[in-house]
């Protein structure tokens, strides 16, 4: 890779870590998997670095490759995990009635079957179009709006609505404009198509 190149790719990695590693986690359920996730993700776009400028959308062309690396995952490690609602370490207990409901919401999303999981978290934390959702996870559109469907419903049954209105799960700038996540979103985003 050439200096201008590098110096490209690293100013990249700076920018887009953070979200990348939000994504990942919001995948995977676990800190240390989304940063390898991510990790992993980023080394692979490296090699292919050319390819990636040269995409419309450089964004898509790394997410599709993080979601790519998730599912290899899941290939390579047949052992099942098992997620609880408190993990075994943690910083300690926030009284803050919003944090027990991301706990609550970052618990209910970890029960999601994979692909559920993934259409979710591209579809209301990534902001994705039907389209962009479908195009990243190579699957058609209904499957993404069926398996929406479905994750919003398990989510709203493990939930209630009390959850499901507070703010989405690490949602700030550039994640759109909500009034709550998961299905109650006023997106901001210009598109094509009607979501």
């Amino acid at each position: 890779m050439n200096p201008d190149d590098e110096a490209e790719f690293q100013g990249y990695v700076r920018a887009r870590w953070a979200h990348l590693v939000r994504t990942a986690y919001l995948l995977t359920g676990d800190g240390h998997h989304a940063e390898d996730l991510a990790q992993t993700a980023l080394a692979k776009a490296y090699r292919s670095w050319r390819r990636v400028q040269r995409s419309d959308n450089p964004d898509a062309y790394v997410r599709r490759i993080l979601i790519s690396c998730n599912k290899d995952r899941f290939r390579k490690k047949r052992v099942a995990e098992r997620l609880t609602d408190v993990p075994p370490e943690g910083a300690g207990a926030d009284p803050t009635a919003r944090v027990a409901q991301r706990e609550e919401l970052l618990a209910a999303l970890a029960e999601l079957p994979a692909r559920q999981r993934a259409v979710v978290v591209l579809r209301y934390w990534d902001d994705l179009s039907e389209t962009e959702v479908a195009h990243a996870l190579g699957c058609s559109a209904g499957t993404v709006k069926s398996q929406a469907a479905r994750g919003l419903a398990k989510l709203r049954a493990r939930l209630g609505t009390a959850v499901m209105a507070a703010e989405p799960v690490g949602a700030g700038a550039g994640a759109g404009t909500r009034t709550g996540p998961w299905g109650t979103a006023k997106h901001t985003k210009a598109e094509g198509g009607a979501r």
